[in-house]
């Protein structure tokens, strides 16, 4: 039965991505598509998802910057748009039940209902964001902080719903906070193999258990474990080694949510009129942002992000079918909302920065007048050579250029806090996204020569390329890929030189060793002629 599953989830993961969709699409799809054929889901499958589900809390909180929670755009925009949300939907369902007949007015019905779908998936917004390296930028710090905040409101709701209240035990938890030395010491003497994974794995489901333990979400203990982790020597590689665990494990998640419904076409229709209001969600969004004094730019991104349901409405609509608050019938149709939802912000998300592109000058006319200046931003003065991305790849290609060129070269950054250490390092790098049509618009493209793409993500890639196309710039593109399709993807969208990552290791590493044996070739040869 496992292998029929695999099998399944394979097939349709892989379709998805043929037809230019994210492989989760496709694995939406094999669940309800299994759950009609009335397959039995495989014994373990929801233990599966929910691991999934504690190891993405986890490394989320690895990557969570908590400077970030206490801006007010962060919890006061979360909080606003919640309300109003709830407040809109409410109002809308209870007028819609007094001019058309049948559809019922309880009140506590459509409440339960809006609250529901006032959240955005953790799920898929994290995917998205991760798939266009998009974690440390300033919209994806912005959706992740609100996926928290909600995730905390999410803990009040279970709180109130199940009647379950912490136990007194639970004050206790933030003495964790002194835990980390120890969780230090663990990750550090833990070396870089499989015993990292497991330290990873007994940290985040030991938060769970620990705060499960003291009646506290265990998803939450899961998130607060990884914030303690985060900023550590070794947080970044345990958050590496962990990311196809949590994917694998992911698509136990994708797969059980068809078996959440066993849709009928009406409920088919009522969820898809759910899936007809994500653009009212996202304009929410994008006015909340604007209204905080955000760049237009980035809260058309981060609203797109979260313009979708989140897995957490199937929770709540579980408790309402509990309560007596809806039927089981209204939880199959919020299923089928968010599934649906899932699959239009994939598909959205990916065309996010061209859609940018495309209408900036329209979306841009919402922009508050005292919201930062798009030509505020940090100029490479001088730069003939711009080096995109600071990880290892980015910051090895600095130091080989920087002895000849000097100040020449510089790298662009969109982590803040890694820009702030290498600036006192006296390195020359600025912060900015180079998904950013305004970055490349605002500064003088005609002196730089050549632009280096250091960055992990293809799809990354190819959306700079794209930027830098629509800006014009005349010099030369070089980018790095893993693989040969990969590259050839790059050089027909119009990069100039692509490298591949592994080759180019071993040439650097015989380069790097020449010097040892040049000095006795001579010798050398001169034995082998005797």
């Amino acid at each position: 039965m496992e292998f029929l599953w695999i099998t399944v989830a394979f097939v349709f993961g892989f379709l998805a991505r043929q037809i230019g969709l994210p492989p989760l699409v496709g694995y939406l799809i094999a669940g309800f598509g299994l759950n009609t054929l009335e397959v039995e889901p495989f014994d373990g499958i929801n233990q599966l998802a929910d691991l999934g589900i504690t190891l993405m809390l986890f490394t989320i909180g690895l990557k969570l910057n908590l400077r970030e929670l206490a801006k007010p755009e962060v919890w006061g925009g979360t909080t606003v748009h919640g309300s109003v949300w709830c407040l809109l939907l409410l109002m809308v369902g209870l007028g819609a039940a007094f001019f058309i007949p049948g559809l019922s007015s309880d009140w506590h019905l459509v409440a339960v209902v809006a609250f529901a779908l006032s959240f955005s998936s953790t799920v898929c917004v994290m995917k998205i964001l991760e798939d266009n390296a998009e974690l440390k930028t300033r919209h994806g710090d912005l959706s992740i902080g609100v996926l928290v905040i909600q995730d905390i409101i999410a803990v009040v709701f279970l709180v109130i719903a199940t009647g379950v209240t912490p136990s007194v035990w639970a004050l206790g938890l933030p003495l964790l906070y002194f835990a980390r030395p120890l969780l230090a010491g663990l990750l550090r003497k833990s070396g870089h193999g499989e015993l990292l994974v497991l330290v990873g794995f007994f940290i985040a489901l030991g938060g769970y258990e620990l705060f499960y333990a003291v009646d506290v979400k265990g998803d939450l203990g899961a998130l607060m474990l990884g914030m303690l982790v985060a900023g550590m020597p070794k947080a970044n590689e345990l958050y590496k080694s962990l990311m196809s665990f949590k994917d694998l494990f992911l698509v136990g998640f994708f797969l059980n949510i068809g078996f959440s419904a066993l849709p009928t076409l009406e409920m088919l229709g009522w969820a898809l009129l759910f899936v007809a209001l994500l653009p009212v969600k996202f304009a929410l969004f994008f006015a909340v942002f604007i209204a905080f004094r955000l760049r237009a730019r980035t809260a058309f991104l981060a609203a797109l992000a979260l313009g979708n349901f989140s897995e957490f409405g199937l929770i709540v609509a579980s408790q309402g079918v509990e309560q007596g608050w809806m039927s089981e019938s209204t939880m199959v149709v919020i299923a089928l909302a968010v599934a649906i939802s899932f699959v239009v912000s994939s598909f959205l998300y990916r065309q996010a920065h061209s859609l940018y592109a495309i209408y900036k000058a329209f979306i841009c006319k919402f922009e508050h007048p005292q919201a930062p200046a798009r030509s505020g931003y940090q100029t490479p003065y001088g730069a003939e050579v711009l080096i995109c991305g600071m990880g290892r790849v980015g910051s090895g290609a600095y130091k080989a250029l920087h002895p000849r060129l000097k100040e020449k070269v510089w790298c662009m950054e969109a982590d803040e806090a890694r820009v702030t250490k290498a600036q006192a390092q006296g390195i020359n790098v600025v912060v900015g996204d180079a998904d950013d049509i305004d970055f490349w618009e605002q500064i003088d493209l005609s002196k730089i020569r050549l632009i280096m793409l250091a960055i992990p993500s293809l799809l990354e890639m190819k959306n700079i390329i794209v930027q830098l196309k629509r800006a014009n710039f005349p010099g030369r593109i070089a980018a790095v890929a893993r693989y040969d399709d990969e590259r050839r993807e790059l050089v027909a969208l119009g990069a100039d030189v692509v490298f591949n990552y592994y080759a180019e290791v071993g040439a650097g590493f015989a380069e790097e060793c020449s010097h040892i044996i040049e000095p006795a070739m001579p010798a050398m040869e001169l034995a082998a002629q005797s």
